[in-house]
C-alpha cells in the first residue's frame, strides 16, 4: 500500500483517526492500530487517535503492510469427539483460534485439520475449508466440520433452519433470579467499537438465546444456554445485556472476575441431522478443566 502524505487546509479541529479515514477509505479500527504503531506522523512526530488537526499540519501515513495469510498443514492434535466419511466434530481448547486470520496466521483449527490430511468441503474461501460455524478463540467445546460439500450444504441448512442444535454451559456474574429464560434481542455491529457486538436495532440481525440456570453461588451463577440462532458472540452480548456478563469475558464482562484466561464459556453438546443418513446426532464434551476448577472453587468457598 502507498504512503500518504497531505497538508491540513480544510479539516482544523477535526480527530486525526476521522480525517485519515476520510482519506483512505480504511476502517477506524485499522487507522488506530496505524496510529498506535506509529506509522502517522504529524509535522514529523507521533500523534494520538484523539490529536485533532491544525491548519497546515503535514500529515503522513505510511500503512501497516497487510498480513499474507496462508492456510498451511501443522501437525497439532484435535480431541475428535465423532467422526466418519462426511462430517467431524472436535473439541476445542480455549485459545485456539477456528481459521487462519490478521494476527492469528497459524496453529488453528483448519491449520490442525489440513495437517491430518483428511477430505475438507470446498465451499469456503481458502482459510476456511469445511468450517461450517466458528466458536470464539477463548471458547471451549464442540465444533462441527464437513468433509464433503454435500454436507457442507445440508449443515448450513440445519443452521439456517435451525434444527443444528448447540447448548453451552457458562458462569455468569450475578444471581439470576428466575429458573430459566429466553434472550430476544437484535445483535449488530458496536457503533464505537468495531470490534465488538451490541443489542441494537440498527443493521442488526435476529438473536435468540434460551437459558437454564443450573446452580447459584453468592456472586455468580451457572448457566446452561441453548442458541437458537448463532449470531457472533451471541450468548456472550446476551448475557451481558441482561446484566450477568460472563465471568473472565474480556470484551464483555467486568475486570474483577473468576480466575480463568477467557471467557468461562464451553460448548458442551451439538445435535444435527446426519447429512447422509437423516438420523439424528448428538455430540458432547465435558467441561474443560479450568471451568471444573472455577466451579469446585465456588462449591467450596465463601462465593457458595
Amino acid at each position: 500500500m502507498s504512503k500518504f502524505e497531505w497538508v491540513i487546509e480544510e479539516e482544523a479541529g477535526t480527530r486525526i483517526d476521522k480525517v485519515i479515514v476520510t482519506r483512505t477509505g480504511e476502517s477506524r479500527t485499522t487507522i488506530q492500530d496505524w496510529i498506535n504503531e506509529n506509522h502517522v506522523t504529524v509535522n514529523g512526530a507521533n500523534v494520538k487517535s484523539n490529536y485533532k488537526v491544525q491548519d497546515g499540519d503535514r500529515v503522513t501515513v505510511i500503512p501497516k503492510e497487510k498480513e499474507q495469510l496462508e492456510a498451511v498443514p501443522e501437525d497439532i492434535p484435535l480431541d475428535i469427539r465423532y467422526e466418519d466419511e462426511h462430517v467431524l466434530v472436535i473439541n476445542k481448547p480455549r485459545g485456539m483460534v477456528v481459521h487462519p486470520a490478521p494476527g492469528h496466521p497459524s496453529g488453528t483449527v483448519v491449520n490442525a485439520l489440513l495437517g491430518l490430511k483428511m477430505q475438507l468441503s470446498t465451499l469456503n474461501e481458502e482459510m476456511r475449508p469445511g468450517i461450517v460455524h466458528r466458536i470464539d478463540k477463548d471458547t471451549s467445546g464442540l465444533l462441527i466440520v464437513a468433509k464433503t460439500d454435500q454436507a457442507h450444504q445440508h449443515l448450513v441448512q440445519q443452521l439456517q433452519g435451525r434444527t443444528l442444535k448447540r447448548t453451552y454451559e457458562t458462569i455468569v456474574h450475578g444471581v439470576i433470579a428466575h429458573e430459566f429464560g429466553t434472550i430476544d434481542a437484535p445483535i449488530g455491529r458496536h457503533h464505537h467499537d468495531r470490534q465488538k457486538m451490541t443489542v441494537t436495532d440498527v443493521h442488526s440481525r435476529e438473536a435468540i438465546t434460551h437459558f437454564t440456570v443450573i446452580k447459584r453461588y453468592k456472586n455468580y451463577t451457572r448457566v446452561e444456554c441453548q442458541l437458537e440462532t448463532g449470531r457472533t458472540h451471541q450468548i456472550r452480548v446476551h448475557m451481558e445485556y441482561i446484566d450477568h456478563p460472563i465471568a473472565g469475558d474480556p470484551k464483555y464482562g467486568p475486570k474483577k472476575t473468576l480466575p480463568i484466561e477467557g471467557q468461562a464459556l464451553h460448548a458442551k453438546e451439538l445435535s444435527f441431522i446426519h447429512p447422509a443418513t437423516e438420523e439424528t446426532v448428538t455430540v458432547t464434551a465435558e467441561l474443560p478443566d479450568d471451568m471444573e476448577q472455577l466451579i469446585y472453587n465456588l462449591e467450596h468457598s465463601s462465593e457458595h
